[in-house]
Parts: C-alpha cells; sequence; structure tokens
C-alpha cells in the first residue's frame, strides 16, 4: 500500500527528520491526507481481524516526478514561496523512480512493516530559495490558513486549509528501514527539486489553484 508521509502530520515542532514509528498525528479532512488516514486505518483494522495477513505500507515523502500533480508540486507553480512567520520549512522529495525501485523491494519481501521513503536528508528554505530563483511570502499564520479555508469553502481553491501545512511546516522522514535493508535513493533532494522546476515551465498557481495567462 502506498500512502504518503503526510498522515504523520506537518508541524512547527515536528522534529527533523521523524522516526518511522512516530504517531500518526495528521488532521483528517476532506483532501488526500484524509484519504490516506482513511485507507490506514483499513489496514490496521484489516491486519486485527486476519492475523496472518501482511501488509507493506509505504509513505513516501513529497513525490516529485512527470505527470506528478499535488499541493507540493503546485506550491512551486506559484511567483512566491508562501511561508509563515517564524517558521522555516524543511524539503524532502521522493522522486517517482525512487519510489518504484522501494516498491519491486517491497514486493520482493525485502522490506515490510511501515516505510518511510525519500531523498536522504532535507534542504532548507534558503536552498530552496536559491536553487528556485523564488523568494518567500511571508503571512502569520492565522491569516494564512483562515483565508485558506474561507477560499475552500467557497470553492475557489481545490485543497482544504490543512494542506497548506505541508508547504510551511516540517515533515522529513528518516528512512530506516530501507537504510538498514541497504537501499540509497538515485535521486538527491537537489536534483528532484531541479526536475520539479523544470516540469513547472508555463505553468501558475496560487494557493493550490492553476492559474492561465498573467
Amino acid at each position: 500500500l502506498v500512502t504518503s508521509a503526510m498522515v504523520y502530520g506537518a508541524a512547527q515542532d515536528n522534529p527533523v527528520p521523524l522516526p518511522e514509528d512516530s504517531a500518526v498525528a495528521a488532521e483528517p479532512d476532506t483532501g488526500i491526507v484524509g484519504d490516506h488516514l482513511e485507507i490506514e486505518a483499513l489496514v490496521r483494522r484489516s491486519l486485527r481481524s486476519h492475523p496472518g495477513l501482511e501488509v507493506t505500507v509505504l509513505r513516501p515523502a513529497a513525490v516529485v516526478g512527470p505527470g506528478i500533480d499535488s499541493v507540493v508540486t503546485r506550491h512551486f507553480e506559484a511567483p512566491r514561496l508562501l511561508s509563515v512567520k517564524g517558521c522555516s520549512p524543511r524539503w524532502q522529495f521522493c522522486h517517482v523512480d525512487d519510489l518504484i525501485s522501494v516498491l519491486e523491494l517491497a514486493a520482493l519481501g525485502s522490506v515490510s512493516g511501515v516505510v518511510a521513503v525519500g531523498s536522504e536528508g532535507w534542504l532548507e528554505q534558503e536552498q530552496v530559495e536559491e536553487l528556485s530563483g523564488l523568494r518567500r511570502f511571508e503571512l502569520p499564520a492565522g491569516l494564512t490558513f483562515g483565508t485558506a479555508q474561507r477560499l475552500h469553502r467557497l470553492g475557489i481553491t481545490p485543497a482544504p486549509a490543512t494542506d497548506l501545512h505541508y508547504v510551511v511546516y516540517p515533515w522529513v522522514v528518516d528512512c530506516a528501514a530501507l537504510r538498514d535493508a541497504g537501499w540509497k535513493p538515485a535521486w538527491s533532494n537537489e536534483a528532484a527539486l531541479t526536475q520539479l522546476l523544470e516540469l513547472r515551465e508555463g505553468r501558475h498557481a496560487v494557493v493550490g489553484r492553476r492559474l492561465s495567462g498573467k
């Protein structure tokens, strides 16, 4: 099962990195995070009902690559990088090629249980700004999430306000199980971000909503 490291939740006081056995602390919502939480809950119930069943749950960091469209990828289609005053996010990516290689490991039984997937380490906000050439746009947390929630209720933005947590707060994961299995990512965070920036050319988004023209 492939869900997302988003299930750990993005929070200002998250340890960097988060251990794989950290609590599932994301807020249930009507977006993709809520879907991930629901399907993982179904897996836990299935394991209790069927003791012989084995399920490997892969929780990738922010997935990037051709064809990937998410709140994180659209964040980099904006003219500025939204940030919350007093908090600096850390950025970790998972290239889709690396995710596929881990799916192969899981199919072969080389890893099992809950497995975090991502590039090694993370990028600081300053590194992201330098690589992207984008500047940040800082707002107070209350104004940011309050406005985003109102826009979502009006149908102007596609994702609930809680999705914005994942572009302003850290949710970096420690890929201990894969490291112990001898797996290493082929893509660094820098290389994954560089490809993400190349793929965004000609696209424009604000608070997750795609816009056309200027």
